[in-house]
């Protein structure tokens, strides 16, 4: 996370002026599609970012959605004058200003999310995108975010969870950078994922008066220190160019890149070390597994499918609480060792596959995918999410387990797969445990019951 201060002087426009000059034209941004989705982070993102865009489509005729996520209430932290609450309404009532000077029709969507705490509440703010488009039906549709890489938690949070949610439904995202105009340079922008968006005469004076409506941000709230001005002058200045730029989703972000971790890879593992992973060894594993265990919302299961199940120390525990288990992985050397612990399990069966490649047919009552996720790359995560639902039966069970920590050889994050699972509209969630070093979630298909309720302690 890039660490900055608003107060700076900041970037001078100039030099934007010129890397943007020597890479002009950039890839014109398509905006034929039938509706807009624009998810801000706080009030005043979306014109900032994007409001020649939003004059420019309001101009087409293309309805806009607008989901603002916080109330921007903490953008003056150390002001006397003015409260929290106080900020929250202005900035509510500038951003609705603000909105019907680009050309917005409908009323905004405020989640009131607390200012810099989205992280606690991605399930809100995925739950308010996912209702968005299915509002939108067949709609084609194009939904705008704050960048990831903006340097600013709120605007991280939010764009990852738009980047998750519209890849699980196959929609188009793009999102808009604000605060690397002030604290970065050229060499910071990622130029292969840019494309721009000229501005007629129209669409610069709308957003001009747009920005002139954030009153709170862009003028002193009074004489008081803390009371400055969050987005001063120079940093006014990049936002009266000709032109908007945008920026396409990055498989590579945050621990996400394009390729699937492969056998040779687990074969060394396997080759220099006859515990790997400490599955046997350390109590964090042992303790994990019973925690994965608990979570489980019935006693016993029919069926279970474990991804990856590497040695079968978790087969080994899954057996005891299902008839029968089918446990894949891709090592012959992890098998053999799973094969040597499960003697006697009459109830597993043990089967070399490549994943999600060659997933295997049938329904289970249970799928276990325990630290298996985070090796798949790009569309393979996709693939691999959408046959683990694929093998659910109607009343079936997911789990998910994964560690949180960065492992330089994994092509994405334990987060970043349970934010996808949280994006798909085929699962809900019935439970979430997380910790420092990592999160479990168990899904079911929309209408799952909770435990209580399963056993008929609540209706």
């Amino acid at each position: 996370m890039v660490s900055f201060d608003h107060r700076d002087p900041g970037t001078d426009e100039d030099v934007w002026t010129s890397a943007l000059a020597a890479r002009d034209p950039l890839p014109a941004l398509d905006l034929e599609v039938d509706r807009l989705i624009v998810v801000a982070a706080h009030p005043d993102d979306e014109t900032l970012g994007a409001a020649g865009l939003l004059a420019t489509a309001s101009a087409r005729g293309i309805p806009i959605d607008l989901i603002v996520v916080t109330d921007g209430e903490g953008s003056h932290p150390d002001s006397v004058t003015h409260s929290p609450a106080t900020l929250a309404l202005l900035r509510r009532r500038e951003l609705v200003d603000a909105a019907r000077i680009v050309g917005l029709s409908g009323d905004p969507v405020f989640l009131g999310l607390p200012d810099g705490g989205t992280d606690e509440y991605r399930d809100a703010i995925t739950g308010a995108l996912r209702d968005a488009l299915d509002r939108a039906g067949a709609d084609r549709v194009l939904v705008l975010s704050p960048w990831r890489g903006d340097g600013h938690r709120d605007h991280r949070v939010v764009g990852e969870i738009v980047e998750a949610v519209c890849a699980a439904r196959g929609v188009r995202s793009r999102a808009f950078p604000i605060w690397l105009w002030h604290w970065g340079g050229p060499d910071d922008v990622p130029w292969d994922r840019a494309e721009g968006l000229a501005l007629d005469t129209v669409a610069r004076d709308a957003k001009a008066r747009a920005l002139d409506a954030h009153a709170t941000q862009l003028h002193p709230l009074s004489a008081a220190a803390g009371d400055e001005a969050t987005v001063h002058s120079r940093m006014r200045a990049h936002f009266a160019r000709a032109a908007e730029m945008f920026l396409a989703p990055d498989p590579a972000a945050d621990g996400v890149s394009a390729g699937t971790v492969g056998q040779d890879y687990f074969d060394d593992m396997y080759a220099r070390h006859d515990d790997p992973w400490g599955f046997d060894s350390r109590w964090y594993e042992e303790r994990k597994r019973s925690v994965l265990l608990a979570a489980l919302p019935r006693r016993r299961y029919r069926s279970a499918l474990e991804a990856g199940c590497a040695t079968g120390a978790l087969t080994a525990r899954l057996a005891e609480r299902c008839e029968r288990v089918l446990a894949l992985d891709l090592a012959p050397a992890a098998l053999e060792r799973a094969r040597r612990r499960l003697v006697g399990h009459e109830n597993v069966e043990l089967r070399r596959a490549m994943l999600p490649d060659e997933w295997p047919a049938g329904e289970y009552d249970l799928v276990v995918l325990s630290e298996v996720a985070y090796y798949w790359g790009a569309g393979d995560l996709d693939r691999g999410l959408t046959a683990s639902v694929g093998s659910l039966s109607a009343d079936g069970h997911l789990v998910a387990c994964h560690w949180r920590h960065p492992v330089a050889e994994y092509p994405r994050s334990g987060d970043s797969v349970h934010a996808a699972l949280a994006a798909r509209p085929d699962l809900v969630r019935l439970v979430r445990h997380e910790e420092e070093d990592f999160v479990l979630e168990v899904f079911g298909r929309p209408g799952a019951r909770s435990v209580a309720a399963e056993a008929g302690l609540v209706p």
